[in-house]
């Protein structure tokens, strides 16, 4: 050590355990600010270089970047040395943001094991379409074409707030730790939704589609209070027949097409859903089911079973 007090780059690299070289990446970078300059041009360290040093290290290994490094000693400069950097807020942001990010890069490598599980344990002819479908999701998966293919099979003049609703309910949370089938329903979630003309894409004929001719304010709204009422008789394992549920169901499209409800209605509304039933939404509520299992039903269950309780309604009025 000089008389000054002050350290050498070599002398601080020895102290700290690190080479020279590494002490001369951190000054370049401005992380280890130098005291001084020797007559020779050689570096000088101040005595709370070794502390800032360690400090440096220590949060490199757990793998901060080196920016947010030095956002987390400028927010710590001060008297209080090393001890202040370390009660500072912006450390604790950095930490927590590191966390969020390793908590994503987790989730990714649970997507990508669950993935290979579910290739490898196939039956050998169903590899390269599994091999297909998974190579098309990222992981963690985004749920961006699943919300794109709703907001476009919604009608138009829908209110953002029940757009947003439906959204809610239609759109799969990802599980943060999945099950080879689950990421298999979700590969094939997402085949549904970029399909190039989906079964629910607002292209199709508005004589298939049940809120072509409609208030569909009224009409979701209505249909919400159905299916909350719905959701309870499906725990309870009644099967489809009439009750609260259905006269609400039956209100909301008579209301939102500004109709009375009538035997003659109600046969025309039954007809209109059928042709509007589509095999690949079906399928997507299934595939919905199993990557969410939840004992609450999913909005296709609910729409069959009133639709259900429909088409019984009307075949009793016909006999």
């Amino acid at each position: 050590m000089a008389p000054d007090g002050l350290l050498s780059i070599g002398e601080l690299a020895e102290r700290a355990g690190v080479t020279v070289k590494t002490v001369r990446f951190y000054s370049d970078l401005g992380l280890l600010p130098e005291a001084s300059r020797s007559s020779g041009g050689h570096r000088r360290y101040g005595p709370g270089a070794l502390d800032r040093l360690r400090l440096i290290r220590s949060l490199r290994a757990l793998d901060l970047p080196v920016p947010e490094v030095g956002r987390v000693l400028d927010g710590g400069d001060g008297p209080a040395g090393t001890t202040g950097i370390l009660a500072t807020g912006a450390l604790e942001d950095a930490l927590d943001g590191r966390l969020r990010e390793l908590g994503s890069e987790i989730t990714a490598l649970r997507w990508r094991e669950a993935a290979l599980q579910l290739v490898r344990d196939c039956p050998a002819e169903e590899r390269a379409d599994r091999l297909r479908l998974v190579g098309a999701v990222s992981a963690p998966p985004s749920t961006a074409a699943l919300a794109r293919f709703w907001r476009g099979a919604l009608p138009a003049r829908l209110s953002s707030r029940l757009r947003s609703a439906i959204l809610d309910h239609a759109v799969p949370r990802p599980p943060a730790d999945p099950t080879p089938a689950q990421v298999l329903a979700f590969a094939r979630l997402h085949a549904i939704a970029t399909a190039p003309c989906p079964a629910a894409d607002p292209r199709r004929p508005a004589r298939n589609r049940t809120d072509a001719d409609c208030r569909p304010d009224v009409l979701y709204d209505g249909l919400f209070d159905a299916y909350t009422l719905v959701a309870t008789e499906l725990r309870t394992g009644r099967t489809p027949d009439r009750g609260q549920a259905l006269e609400c169901f039956v209100t909301a499209h008579a209301t939102a097409r500004e109709l009375p409800d009538s035997p003659a209605f109600r046969r025309r509304l039954h007809a209109l859903l059928t042709r509007a039933a589509d095999p690949m939404i079906d399928r997507y509520w299934e595939l919905t089911g199993v990557l969410t299992p939840s004992p609450e039903p999913t909005l296709g269950a609910v729409h069959e079973w009133l639709r259900s309780a429909l088409s019984a309604d009307v075949a009793r009025a016909a006999g």
